[in-house]
């Protein structure tokens, strides 16, 4: 389960990575976000160790931290994807969760480098501007502002997200109505002044081992 092996947010959050001018001020609105949302990823039970992240922040605003380190082989563009997640935002009114593929035993499955998949999500399994990718079984927790994120829905929110499901991941439907629903009113919404940056904790899978 993701949500077992990280910490709660707002526990150990340290950020080693340089973006510009406005990257303090950027990153303490996004460390604020991250300390009051603390009920994004919970820990069953006291017996899981708090993981210190520590995050860096990419030239384009993406933060990332690893809570596990995997084995093996990175992904390539190209290749099949498999994973859990926990969607999670920095600004709703009525909690930060999201969805996570776990409560519906629901793993996201793609191609990388189709087009399908937001980009921020793509760099933090194959890498860019100095992240390194992701090995199978791994655990990282990415930051995303909206430039790398969903910004495609909220100008086109209604051919895109309900009758494409581009790009992902959205939750499905039919099998999550009431998480699309929040997610839709959040990130499908052209009304909405801007789109807070998404909080994504992701576990990758291997060839071997997909769902």
């Amino acid at each position: 389960q993701v949500e077992a092996l990280l910490s709660p947010l707002g526990r150990g959050i340290h950020d080693q990575g340089t973006t510009g001018t406005d990257s303090l001020a950027r990153r303490s609105f996004v460390a604020t976000c991250l300390v009051v949302g603390t009920g994004i990823v919970s820990v069953p039970s006291p017996s899981h160790a708090a993981v210190d992240l520590k995050f860096t922040t990419t030239p384009s605003g993406l933060q990332w931290a690893d809570a596990k380190l995997g084995t093996g082989s990175p992904l390539q563009r190209g290749n099949p994807a498999t994973v859990d997640y926990v969607l999670s935002t920095t600004g709703a009114r009525y909690g930060t969760k999201i969805f996570a593929t776990s409560d519906r035993d629901l793993p996201y499955r793609w191609i990388l480098g189709d087009g399908s998949t937001i980009v921020g999500m793509e760099q933090a399994i194959v890498g860019a501007e100095g992240i390194p990718p992701m090995l199978p079984g791994g655990i990282r927790r990415v930051v995303i502002p909206q430039a790398l994120g969903y910004n495609q829905l909220a100008v086109n929110g209604r051919e895109l997200c309900i009758q494409d499901g581009r790009p992902g991941p959205i939750p499905p439907p039919n099998q999550a109505f009431e998480e699309y629903q929040r997610f839709k009113n959040i990130y499908c919404n052209p009304d909405r002044q801007y789109q807070p940056d998404i909080v994504m904790d992701i576990k990758l899978y291997g060839a071997r081992s997909q769902r």
